[in-house]
């Protein structure tokens, strides 16, 4: 069985290198290198092309890049995603996370590693490391405060520094309703130890729980 890997990633030493890594082993065929998602999802689902079995993917593919949308996007096609990155940002790992990945690698592990996860994801398996674990354990969005979408757009739009009464006529909320969210999230957090009742401890909880990126983040 040949595994047909597609990669994307927005730095072309990553793509040589993985172009080289599955070069110097059998069962692997490199099938495509691209900058960008929309690059990619063109070379996919284009039916001349071959069939791709795992696409590794970056975290970080643009400012305005979000994995979340880019893991939905390539698993809709049938793909299997390995996310291959360097893990600095804890928000965006998430991101993926959430989405549905296939696993998680760091762009540090040797060349063998890479391929055995490749071999395990293509056959449907999910590629489970201890840091990925770790990354769990260690992750307070798996611990996070149940919010309604409307409480989540409450507190993002709040704790990013709008006021009550500018965040009302973004929802279109009353100012009284937008007031009672907001006392409601700050029992929520309460209720779980972890305070919020200031404006600050509200945007803090609103990075923990990935409503919001960290202040390196993007």
């Amino acid at each position: 069985m040949t595994i047909r890997v597609l990669a994307i990633d927005d730095h072309q030493v990553t793509l040589l290198g993985v172009r080289s890594i599955l070069a110097a082993a059998e069962g692997f065929e490199f099938v495509g290198g691209h900058y960008t998602l929309a690059e990619a999802l063109d070379q996919i689902n284009d039916p001349d092309q071959p069939e791709i079995d795992v696409v590794l993917l970056d975290l970080r593919l643009g400012p305005d890049s979000d994995p979340y949308d880019n893991v939905q996007a390539l698993v809709a096609t049938g793909v299997e995603v390995l996310i291959y990155s360097s893990l600095e940002s804890p928000f965006l790992v998430r991101r993926a996370m959430s989405a549905g990945v296939a696993g998680i690698l760091e762009k540090s592990v040797e060349p063998q590693i890479l391929r055995r996860a490749l071999e395990v994801v293509a056959k449907g398996g999910t590629y489970a490391t201890a840091e990925w674990a770790g990354i769990i354990d260690a992750d307070p969005l798996f611990n996070a405060v149940d919010l309604s979408p409307r409480q989540r757009e409450v507190l993002e739009l709040y704790a990013m520094g709008e006021s009550a009464k500018r965040v009302a006529t973004i929802t279109g909320l009353a100012q009284e309703t937008v007031q009672d969210y907001l006392g409601r999230i700050r029992v929520k957090y309460s209720l779980a130890g972890r305070p919020a009742v200031s404006k600050v401890e509200l945007y803090q909880r609103a990075q923990e729980d990935g409503f919001l990126p960290g202040p390196f983040e993007s």
